[in-house]
């Protein structure tokens, strides 16, 4: 099979999120020429060592920034891994040229980029424990619509280990657009193409063609609907309505996957784009995008944010393992540091010692209130039997009349004797023991 024809295998009667020009390139280049005069389109000879180099190859973000890195520093024989990283743990993964769900040996023959690889590569940074962020560097027409969604899904799982920012670095359409809206942010350059959320479907009829030609094709099946879009016939009204209900089917998937990535947009606000592409500062109006920037400047917020902390944690469980890792993401510490403050913050509670300690210093004030020089019985009493403030009480005894009679009565009720003709410092020496007794018959535990 030729190159042409793997291509035609990708596009004719499948569902497509790809941009309506690209779509109509490749019908161009197709036209007239798969399984009608194939002449020019030998397939070429390929070793087995080519095949493999092919493999790896692809569709690569700017090679002047970053590096490849051996999944293994100290093992040279390791591999490199499958993206580029800056020093500061900044992932590159480029997302570039048309989309293909399986076609991975197709990367660097056709220009496209497969869903396997872009999950693989992904998935892998996720995980990796030197990366702390991706960036997705996005110039993509899109391409099939199945494996798309899975891709946007891998994105989605990395987004909530790791900050994952798509920079529309020249195009991020249909597919490439479903991707990409499941990152943590979408940054478009100012001539950043975005959107073009549809599904399109392109049927090839070459039955005149084919006629013209003298040929005619004879197709034998089981099954009625076997042969339902095939290229030798007309498409009739039944077989064009069902393949229409297969696109509108990929259509609301597309519209739910973009809804659940981008929060602020609605299905509603979704579908009213009508499938339309927005250039820069536009794509960001209408919700498609998050800001207007630039691949540079994306790298350089990126690097400049502290490193995630990678802690590994010894940790006892009761099956007896030793070492767990762990990766807290910047969210992780800013959230660790609040807690922290809110509780450094929030009132305590008092303990038995405080309110004892806050009960003498009430009581010393009341018996050394001036209001209280012949009247302290009733201070002491006012200060034991009742929860009045030290203002509160003052008030009372301003308006008691001073009786020495009834200030030891009063004394006697709480265990103290008042003797007028001494001085009231004389009289507060057994003040001590007395507040011990008060607040042990209050419940208050007495500070040593």
């Amino acid at each position: 099979m030729t190159k042409l024809a793997h291509i035609a295998d990708r596009v004719l009667n499948r569902p497509l999120m790809i941009h309506p020009d690209k779509l109509s390139l490749i019908a161009s280049i197709l036209d007239g020429r798969i399984g009608i005069d194939g002449a020019d389109l030998r397939a070429q000879d390929v070793s087995a060592e080519e095949a493999g180099a092919m493999m790896g190859a692809g569709p690569e973000a700017s090679r002047y920034v970053g590096q490849y890195a051996l999944n293994d520093p100290n093992d040279p024989k390791s591999g490199r891994k499958p993206y580029r990283t800056t020093a500061d743990g900044v992932a590159i993964i480029p997302v570039l040229g048309s989309l293909v769900n399986r076609g991975s040996w197709l990367d660097a023959m056709s220009g496209v980029t497969s869903y396997e690889k872009l999950k693989f590569q992904i998935a892998a940074a996720a995980r990796d424990k030197d990366v702390t962020s991706i960036i997705l560097d996005m110039d993509s027409p899109g391409g099939e619509a199945v494996g798309a969604f899975e891709v946007g899904d891998v994105v989605a799982e990395a987004a909530r280990a790791k900050e994952v920012v798509a920079v529309v670095n020249g195009m991020a359409a249909s597919a490439a657009y479903a991707i990409a809206s499941q990152a943590s942010r979408i940054i478009t350059t100012s001539s950043g193409i975005s959107g073009s959320i549809g599904v399109v479907m392109l049927h090839a009829d070459y039955s005149v063609a084919i006629a013209n030609k003298g040929i005619k094709p004879t197709l034998i099946h089981a099954g009625a609907r076997k042969v339902d879009g095939n290229p030798y016939q007309p498409l009739t009204d039944d077989v064009k309505a069902e393949l229409k209900g297969e696109i509108d089917r990929f259509y609301d998937l597309f519209v739910t996957s973009v809804a659940v990535g981008r929060a602020g947009m609605t299905e509603e606000a979704i579908r009213a784009t009508e499938a339309r592409t927005y250039i820069g500062a536009d794509a960001v109006a209408v919700g498609l995008a998050d800001a207007v920037g630039s691949f540079e400047s994306a790298l350089s917020e990126l690097s400049a944010k502290p490193a995630a902390v990678k802690l590994s944690l010894k940790l006892n469980n009761p099956k007896g393992s030793s070492m767990t890792d762990k990766t807290f993401t910047q969210a992780d510490i800013d959230a660790a540091v609040q807690a922290a403050v809110a509780q450094a913050t929030a009132p305590k509670a008092p303990t038995a010692a405080d309110a004892a300690a806050s009960e003498r210093a009430r009581l010393a004030a009341i018996i050394a209130l001036p209001e209280a020089k012949g009247r302290e019985g009733l201070a002491l009493a006012l200060a034991t039997t009742t929860d009045m403030t030290v203002d509160q009480v003052k008030v009372a005894l301003v308006a008691a009349p001073v009786s020495v009679a009834g200030a030891r009565a009063a004394d006697s009720d709480i265990g103290l004797s008042v003797d007028p003709g001494k001085s009231q410092q004389q009289n507060s020496q057994n003040t001590s023991a007395m507040w011990d007794n008060v607040l042990t018959s209050r419940g208050m535990k007495i500070a040593s």
